[in-house]
């Protein structure tokens, strides 16, 4: 059997530090809705970046939203957090540009969430949205490939 251990606080900070990416879940017409989602972290900040659609219908619908990140190098070796948390959306200007420019830091193409389909057409750009998810519970699970039997 496979031995599985609690992450640190630490170590779950550094390993959502380096992926920057998960997948986000949320509520979607009363269901359970996971899609894949760049995050961006500053201190113990995660800030979601898409444009307006139907994952910011949901999240403004039921801002309670879970974010899974994984690194995974093999079926023995791997690491997973969980947030939960509360996603709420970025109204301030300032807030808006700070948490911009830690998300031009890391992606300069703004890509996925900004792509071909971001213009409709009528070429008509959509609107941007930044969330700010204040996590409610953390928790960490790694293996690294140890068995105990």
């Amino acid at each position: 059997m496979l031995d599985i251990d609690e992450m640190s606080s630490k170590e779950i900070h550094e390993l959502l530090h380096q992926v920057g990416y998960g997948h986000l879940g949320c509520i979607h017409e009363g269901k359970p809705y996971v899609m894949p989602m760049y995050y961006y972290l500053e201190n113990s900040d995660i800030y979601l970046f898409t444009t307006v659609g139907m994952k910011t219908h949901d999240i403004d619908a039921n801002p309670e939203i879970c974010l899974q990140v994984e690194e995974i190098n093999g079926p023995l070796h791997w690491r997973s957090v969980i947030v939960n948390g509360r996603a709420s959306r970025l109204t301030e200007h300032s807030d808006i540009d700070r948490a911009m420019n830690l998300i031009k830091e890391r992606n300069t193409t703004l890509s996925p969430a900004i792509n071909r389909t971001w213009i409709d057409a009528e070429g008509r750009s959509e609107a941007i949205a930044i969330y700010r998810i204040h996590e409610s519970e953390i928790s960490g699970r790694t293996t690294d490939g140890v068995s105990s039997q």
